[in-house]
């Protein structure tokens, strides 16, 4: 990449999480969700509905031991048709197919939620109970490598003819992920090698060659799990084919056509938004369709715009970045503004109360954050990163970790959800489990590897992208350099970074300052014979020193700020940097071109957006309204045994009209004095059903 710094992901095998507040959320995925995940799959949750995940894996395999076994074996053949199918008889389900065709995949996600569990906290008993799923799940594959339940259950001569609405490439994705992980964690290629065969199987019949399906996955993963693989394995042919489906996609004629024979003629000249497939990806420049499937792809179109140096892509990608997050995010980090198709709507559309902003389009975003983050250390992508982990994806998942949220709005109101069908996606509770379960094991697998979004890393520089509790060892020219973070994070703003190495060697570490951070202070170094302080005001670029502290040999601050971060390159021995972002509670409001939030206020603490709750305030939320004058404060509250940060201040309730007509000449709108209490965004719906709301008038 031209004049811009490649950096790399730590491995888990090289960090620690020591932060109290992640390693509880880790604890509670280690003991609480993965468990609770498995027990799912299993069907074995009482009143959720069930998964069938292990269910078809296990038929799948059968069907292969019987036509080892019975030389006239002849398979039962079942319609391929639709999009997911339920047992008759769901206390007795027949041995075929049932779920989404999707269904293979909660599978791998669990698998690699567990891989991190295993890299940081061994555990034996998990490990034996992972490899027993293993060998059930490989159980399954054909011999030409092929790894799919439902066309393996239903009709194998129909695979790979429906690669639009049919999941078999993003089941592969995941399965790569998985495998990739399990391999790192364990050392056992039993599923990679797996995974490898079945993306030999695509290769053999999808591809640009004579002869082979010029197609591409219809939901994006398959591209950056392909890119990871050759990360992993070095073999090129992933590399290839990952680049062949970014490369082919939305080129003319539409594959999606030919598949489905569809006459172009009477069709409109662009289509396919959806499944962004309406244009080749480098003409992309608007995050268009399915929010999940949109962010899966531009996380692997930065992939491979690093892996080829391809400039036109890497463009495209800083496009729709902006795109997104200029236009079509939610304060929350949620994006995707309508149910319908759970996709992105138009610029500055962001309604409240029909918000689907699905977790797994969040984490989705994370990823994409991070692969930009490695062609250009620029602290707008962590600031998303940031953004998304204390407010969709803590909130995506109850507090005891066996309830999840699918979809996560900005205004809530129980009756509405219950009575209009509008409405009908949002739930004013967590749910225990869904039929299509995406979000709970994508929410485990990123929660357990929080520890490789902290850093990114060259030879000589270490990057920080986020704060928190975390122990990292960086081999130098002359050995073995520790870093030891400690961090406030989210409720205050005190970090501490200590530095260890076993002879002095000078490199850098580069510190993201945070957006919502007008000023902070620096404060090191403890073997120095004076305290160093920088002072950030405003948004500057540039940092003034005091030439007395900074002509201190030992420590010298170059480049300043850049792109969000602060450079300090020095000598490092054993020293202690001390950095200070006040968390200053901000009245945040939106653009203008925001309709739903004209007159309309959002209170933000550090990277925690706040809302206000019924259990706080009463029901009739929407009766309410800020005092811009008021004094706010902080208060420390347990929602269920979580201890949070509150905030208080006095504002106004409107008194409710009186006389019974529903229309009436105005008169002056009367208000009473009242106390609001805001709590952070992520613990709400903890405390039984009752109405939200993140944005109040002012």
């Amino acid at each position: 990449m031209e004049n811009k710094i490649i950096s790399n992901v730590i491995d888990l095998n090289r960090i620690q999480v020591t932060d109290p507040f992640w390693k509880k959320e880790i604890g509670l995925v280690r003991d609480t969700v993965v468990p609770y995940q498995w027990e799912a799959l299993n069907d074995r949750v009482p009143d959720a509905q069930p998964s069938y995940c292990m269910h078809n894996f296990k038929v799948a395999g059968a069907i292969n031991q019987k036509r080892a076994q019975e030389t006239d074996y002849v398979q039962p053949v079942h319609t391929t048709n639709g999009f997911c199918v339920w047992p008759e008889n769901p206390e007795a389900p027949e041995e075929k197919f049932y779920g989404f065709v999707f269904q293979d995949s909660d599978f791998a996600k669990w698998i690699e939620a567990v891989a991190y569990i295993l890299h940081q906290y061994p555990n034996p008993e998990l490990e034996a109970a992972a490899d027993e799923a293993i060998d059930i799940v490989c159980s399954a594959q054909q011999p030409d490598g092929y790894l799919d339940t439902f066309y393996i259950i239903n009709d194998i001569s129909k695979r790979f003819m429906n690669l639009r609405d049919h999941h078999e490439l993003y089941c592969l994705g995941h399965l790569i992920e998985g495998a990739v992980a399990y391999y790192q964690a364990t050392g056992k290629k039993k599923l990679l090698d797996a995974a490898c065969r079945f993306a030999d199987c695509v290769a053999a019949h999808i591809g640009p060659e004579d002869g082979k399906l010029r197609g591409y996955p219809g939901h994006e993963i398959a591209e950056m799990a392909l890119a990871k693989l050759y990360e992993v394995t070095e073999e090129e042919k992933y590399r290839d084919m990952g680049a062949y489906f970014v490369n082919e996609r939305g080129k003319k004629p539409y594959y999606y056509d030919i598949e489905h024979a569809v006459n172009a003629d009477k069709e409109p000249k662009l289509r396919y938004q959806y499944h962004q497939a309406h244009l080749p990806v480098r003409e992309q420049s608007e995050a268009v369709g399915h929010a999940v499937r949109a962010a899966y792809l531009y996380s692997g179109m930065a992939d491979f715009a690093r892996l080829t140096s391809d400039e036109a892509l890497k463009a495209a990608c800083e496009q729709i970045w902006d795109d997104i997050t200029q236009k079509k995010m939610y304060i929350t980090g949620g994006v995707g503004g309508t149910h319908i198709g759970e996709a992105f709507s138009f610029a500055y559309d962001l309604p409240n109360d029909t918000a689907y902003a699905e977790t797994c389009a969040s984490i989705g975003m994370i990823f994409f954050a991070q692969r930009m983050l490695k062609m250009n250390p620029d602290s707008k992508y962590a600031d998303i990163i940031e953004r998304e982990l204390y407010n969709i994806v803590l909130g995506g998942m109850g507090l005891d970790g066996t309830s999840f949220f699918y979809v996560n709005p900005l205004e809530v109101v129980p009756e509405a959800c219950h009575k209009d069908s509008r409405k009908e996606h949002v739930k004013p509770v967590r749910q225990k489990w869904f039929g299509c379960a995406c979000c709970p094991p994508n929410l485990a697998r990123l929660i357990s590897s929080i520890g490789t979004y902290v850093f990114t890393e060259t030879d000589d520089t270490i990057f920080v992208h986020l704060y928190m509790g975390i122990h990292m060892e960086k081999q130098l020219q002359s050995g073995t350099a520790k870093i030891d973070m400690q961090s406030g994070f989210p409720w205050n703003g005190k970090v501490s970074i200590h530095v260890e190495c076993e002879t002095e060697e000078t490199f850098t570490i580069a510190l993201r300052i945070p957006d919502w951070c007008s000023e902070y202070k620096i404060i090191g170094i403890d073997t120095a014979d004076t305290a160093d302080t920088v002072i950030r005001s405003g948004y500057s670029n540039n940092i003034e020193c005091d030439t007395e502290l900074c002509s201190e040999k030992r420590y010298v601050i170059r480049g300043a700020e850049k792109d969000g971060y602060l450079y300090v390159t020095k000598s490092w021995k054993s020293d202690t940097i001390q950095i200070e972002f006040p968390m200053e509670i901000q009245v945040v409001e939106s653009d203008s071109r925001v309709r739903e939030t004209i007159g309309k206020a959002a209170i933000q603490r550090g990277p925690v957006v706040y809302c206000l709750e019924e259990a706080d305030n009463g029901n009739d939320l929407h009766l309410l309204k800020m005092d811009e004058n008021a004094r706010f404060e902080t208060e420390e509250k347990l929602i269920a045994t979580e201890p949070v940060i509150a905030i208080k201040a006095q504002g106004w309730r409107q008194r409710k009209t009186q006389g019974g007509k529903l229309y009436f000449a105005h008169t002056r709108t009367e208000y009473d004095r009242t106390t609001l209490t805001w709590i952070p965004y992520f613990a709400w719906a903890n405390r039984g059903e009752g109405e939200m709301q993140v944005w109040t008038r002012i």
